[in-house]
């Protein structure tokens, strides 16, 4: 039985019936007019609600990780190929010793560097006589506070400085409120945005102070320390293979951990969470309910279930920023190479604790983060950057040597030729 509204609606659909009867009579039955057309053509099947919208691909990501790393790696062999060779050289003229060890190297350039050092600080106490005599001391102070500490650091060290002053320098801009259009477009990486650069901008954007002083002093402790054993693998898997600096290599290293780790949280993004936000949107249960009774509008007034759904799917998918992922490789491969060492707290102060145990307990942490679903951390980004440094501290030697000795085969053919 239909409704009356049915009626209705065949009366204003169907031509009247004298008019399909003049029609059919005037031997024209195949001649469909637009009217008698909208009748028998099969209705238009509009796209499904995923489809129209589409998915995200990891195919340019994949990539851009790739040739981005194999790109880092390239350029860090080639360069410490060349110093490496320059500082030998420099030392055989200058002491016409044969058998030259990278710690000859290193020597040789700490003591370039303090000289250095003293020759600037020559020149601040020459400029130092035009401002009155009471300020002379203050500005001596000042550049020894931080000269001193600089010159007593390793190179892995210095390198996390400069880091931390770049990730600092970011913060600025993010606090400026011209540049917030441009930094969210560029310092943050959203999976759905389709960019890939920002999975590399990211690393070294944070929006809370409190995130770049964490990260900071992580980097600079963790930093070095992994610095120190990518220089301690090379001795030891290619002793006669020089080095006079390990920055480069550790910079390669962690440029390449953050991307990956980026990569990992975008992934994880593009073919599970998406997928599962366009399921819960589309689902027949947020579909807003037709209302035509008093009872139906006081139930969509009272009920929010479809609203609370739709924004708690909504809140899945958000852009990520910091220097988490890389900073939590240099954590998994110091944890490795040292397994003896013990890690306390600076703020709050806390006993040590080994090294081992305090790394477990973060990455439980984050393994527990991941099953519950919490959102404050980029979970999947930190275990895919302690995955990576599990992964180089595995291989990332025997790698090391191939690449810089593929440097010093193709410079020898060139030679040669």
């Amino acid at each position: 039985m239909y409704s009356s509204s049915v009626h209705r609606y065949l009366a204003r659909s169907l031509p009247p019936l004298h008019s399909a009867r003049r029609l059919f009579n005037s031997g024209r039955s195949l001649k469909y007019s637009e009217a008698t057309q909208k009748i028998y053509e099969p209705p238009f099947e509009r796209p499904k609600f995923a489809e129209r919208l589409g998915r995200p691909q990891i195919r340019n990501q994949v990539l851009f990780f790739v040739f981005g790393s194999s790109l880092a790696f390239s350029y860090a062999a080639w360069r410490t190929n060349f110093e490496t060779e320059a500082w030998a050289n420099r030392l055989a003229a200058s002491t016409k010793w044969t058998d030259i060890t990278s710690a000859d190297l290193r020597r040789l350039q700490q003591i370039e560097l303090v000289k250095n050092l003293r020759g600037l600080y020559a020149l601040i106490q020459d400029q130092a006589s035009q401002i009155p005599q009471l300020l002379r001391p203050w500005v001596s102070g000042l550049y020894l506070a931080f000269a001193q500490p600089y010159a007593d650091a390793s190179d892995g060290r210095r390198l996390c400085w400069k880091l931390c002053l770049l990730n600092a320098g970011v913060w600025v801009a993010w606090n400026i409120s011209r540049l917030q259009p441009m930094m969210i477009r560029s310092f943050m990486h959203h999976p759905l945005s389709g960019l890939s650069y920002t999975m590399l901008s990211s690393t070294f954007s944070h929006r809370s102070i409190i995130h770049l002083l964490a990260n900071c002093l992580a980097l600079e402790s963790f930093g070095s320390s992994a610095s120190v054993y990518l220089s301690q693998s090379q001795s030891s898997t290619s002793p006669d293979q020089l080095e006079s600096t390990s920055a480069y290599h550790f910079l390669a290293f962690y440029l390449s951990a953050g991307v990956f780790a980026s990569l990992v949280s975008h992934t994880v993004t593009a073919k599970f969470k998406y997928p599962r936000l366009i399921s819960r949107l589309s689902s027949p249960a947020n579909a807003p309910k037709a209302i035509d009774t008093w009872q139906a509008a006081v139930s969509a007034v009272s009920t929010t279930a479809a609203s609370a759904t739709t924004k708690a799917a909504a809140s899945s998918v958000v852009p990520s920023l910091g220097a988490s992922g890389a900073i939590y490789a240099c954590v998994t491969m110091t944890a490795l190479a040292f397994p003896n060492g013990q890690i306390a707290l600076t703020i709050p102060p806390s006993y040590p604790i080994d090294i081992q145990l305090g790394v477990g307990a973060l990455l439980a942490l984050d393994v527990l983060g991941v099953i519950r679903g919490w959102r404050f951390f980029d979970h999947f980004a930190h275990l895919g950057g302690a995955a990576f440094g599990v992964a180089y501290y595995t291989f990332g030697p025997t790698f090391w040597t191939y690449m810089r000795g593929a440097g010093v085969d193709k410079k020898s053919d060139q030679e040669e030729e």
